[in-house]
């Protein structure tokens, strides 16, 4: 009997460890299935869970940034568009002023393409029968008035009395006046002290004036004239009396549209 009892603890006892292997063995499997069940292990599927929001908030964002620059370009064209716009209105506003102005005083106006240095200036005209020379217009009125009261007609008409600067200016009056007519300038002395004066406040250049050969010769004449001498067949300038009934030239600078 001792032998049998020791045959089976013999047995019973080495049979132990086997079982207990085996159960750590399934615990282990148990163990390892459940972690590769579990949502936070690092399968393919688990990391399909996980960038699925991210591209979902991609998406999104693209899809209102796209609108969004849109709208701001369209934005930034409009706004270009209507200061453009708003500048050619403003100058077709300054256009239509100055054609007013000028018909209230002139009735038309005869223009030409502008060489100045105005760009947004296409035009340059001066009213209709008045000469042109260089940036400015000319008119000889017809009917002889005594010094003021021509610079005044002038005046009414946007101009001033000639004020001559050259040479090639006087040439070109003289060109188109009579001989025997004499016109007035803008130049006088009113002081009576031979401190002559243009009438727009150009200063008085000695060295580009025109007298006629002996004048000025009187303290008490006090304006001047353009007028031809058949003495040495010449125009010049020559003082007279303010109040005598001459012809007159009148100038205004060109009108830009």
């Amino acid at each position: 009997m001792s032998c049998f009892k020791k045959r089976i603890n013999f047995f019973g006892e080495s049979r132990r460890p086997f079982l207990n292997m085996a159960a750590e063995i399934t615990y282990a499997e148990l163990r390892f299935k459940a972690e590769s069940s579990s949502p936070n292990s690092g399968s393919p599927a688990a990391a399909k869970e996980k960038t699925t929001p991210q591209r979902s908030n991609l998406c999104l964002l693209k899809m209102l940034l796209v609108p969004l620059l849109i709208f701001l370009l369209l934005a930034i064209v409009f706004c270009i568009a209507f200061i453009i716009f708003f500048q050619k209105y403003s100058q077709l506003l300054e256009v239509k002023k100055a054609i007013k102005e000028s018909t209230h005083k002139h009735k038309e106006l005869e223009c030409k393409r502008s060489n100045s240095s105005k760009k947004d200036k296409v035009w340059s005209c001066c009213p209709k029968n008045w000469m042109r020379f260089g940036s400015h217009c000319y008119f000889c009125p017809t009917e002889a008035k005594p010094w003021s009261e021509s610079e005044e007609r002038c005046s009414h008409m946007g101009a001033h009395l000639v004020v001559i600067t050259s040479k090639e200016e006087q040439d070109f009056i003289t060109q188109n006046t009579k001989l025997n007519t004499a016109y007035y300038m803008g130049l006088s002395d009113p002081q009576g002290q031979r401190h002559w004066q243009w009438i727009d406040q150009t200063p008085y250049n000695e060295s580009v004036t025109f007298w006629h050969p002996g004048e000025p010769n009187d303290k008490k004449e006090h304006c001047v004239i353009l007028n031809y001498r058949y003495s040495n067949r010449k125009w010049g300038w020559n003082d007279v009396s303010c109040d005598r009934p001459q012809g007159s030239v009148c100038k205004m600078v060109n009108i830009y549209l």
